[in-house]
């Protein structure tokens, strides 16, 4: 098991510190009687309440990139609140991730109610992916009758297998970054300049750049 422990304050007041430092300590130690390997210690100070989070959108990276498996969080509240905790949570159970939780000594254990909602989310979502199916399939139908032959296009398909790195430019990362842009704002920036890129490239390119550039003595 490779984890992510993730914790969270919604202030930057200097009491806060305490809780975060609470936390981290907490979860390395469940970590360890867990037997759970971390590889990324994740801190913010942010409200529960806001999905557009630096950590949360690096956090997500890590779990979609498959370099982490678990999430190690204080108690669900510390990963979002309202629809944002449970949209993170329907996303990281899709993915199948385990969430472990210090109030739970162990998994996390949702309440009744918010195991009802991720219930009708997951129901939605499965009728919405066959309704989209649907229509694929009717207009392939209909592209068929009309003389289209996807048998020709399978030559083209040759030679493009596999996920390809996007070309970023990382400099304009850094630089948007140090301006003061969120992630966020990076990417639909540089979307705007031609570059197919997401908030958690963005990000992720960032966190590269910043690990491997030299520190100043």
């Amino acid at each position: 098991m490779k984890a992510v422990i993730y914790a969270r304050v919604s202030t930057e007041k200097e009491t806060q510190e305490t809780s975060i430092l609470r936390q981290k300590e907490e979860l390395s130690r469940l970590a360890a009687e867990k037997g759970i390997h971390v590889i990324e210690v994740i801190e913010e100070k942010a409200s529960g309440y806001d999905i557009d989070r630096d950590g949360i959108i690096y956090l997500l990276s890590l779990f979609s990139e498959e370099e982490a498996d678990t999430l190690l969080i204080q108690d669900d509240t510390r990963l979002g609140r309202g629809n944002a905790k449970m949209a993170l949570i329907h996303q990281l159970l899709k993915w199948k991730i385990q969430i472990y939780t210090v109030k739970d000594q162990g998994e996390l254990h949702l309440s009744d109610t918010d195991t009802m909602v991720l219930d009708i989310v997951s129901i939605v979502e499965e009728y919405q992916r066959k309704l989209h199916n649907v229509k694929i399939k009717r207009g392939m139908k209909k592209a068929v009758e009309e003389g289209y032959r996807p048998e020709k296009n399978l030559a083209n398909a040759a030679g493009y297998g596999g996920r390809k790195r996007k070309e970023v430019p990382v400099s304009e990362i850094v630089r948007l970054k140090n301006s003061g842009l969120t992630f966020h704002e990076i990417s639909a920036t540089l979307r705007g300049f031609g570059y197919s890129i997401s908030k958690a490239t963005a990000h992720r390119r960032y966190q590269e750049y910043m690990k491997n550039e030299p520190q100043a003595p």
